[in-house]
């Protein structure tokens, strides 16, 4: 898992990663609204999902202190961060705004 993480958040295209857990109330939310946002932005991004129980590690890596954090990747670094539900609309925006640069 570790080799993949690392060579889809350090490629040209943005990563957006979300560090949950399963029993998060908050993360249940974020699930439908990462789906839909995966059809809306197709292959401009890389949306995938870090579950904090089973990568510590990884949650530790970036210090993930609250699920959902929301995590966008540029070519290996962090362009934004947020923790909470996010709206489906304002990560859009910031996909395309990473996307085209």
């Amino acid at each position: 898992m570790a080799a993949t993480f690392n060579t889809l958040i350090n490629g040209d295209k943005p990563v957006l990663v979300d560090f949950f857990a399963t029993w998060c109330g908050p993360c249940k939310t974020m699930a439908p609204i990462l789906s839909g946002l995966k059809e809306q932005v197709g292959d401009k991004a890389t949306i995938i999902k870090v579950d904090i129980d089973q990568s510590p590690a990884a949650a530790q890596a970036y210090q993930v202190q609250a699920v959902p954090t929301l995590i966008l990747f540029k070519q290996g670094k962090i362009v934004w961060r947020k923790s909470g539900v996010v709206p489906a609309a304002e990560l859009e925006q910031l996909i395309q705004t990473h996307a085209g640069s």
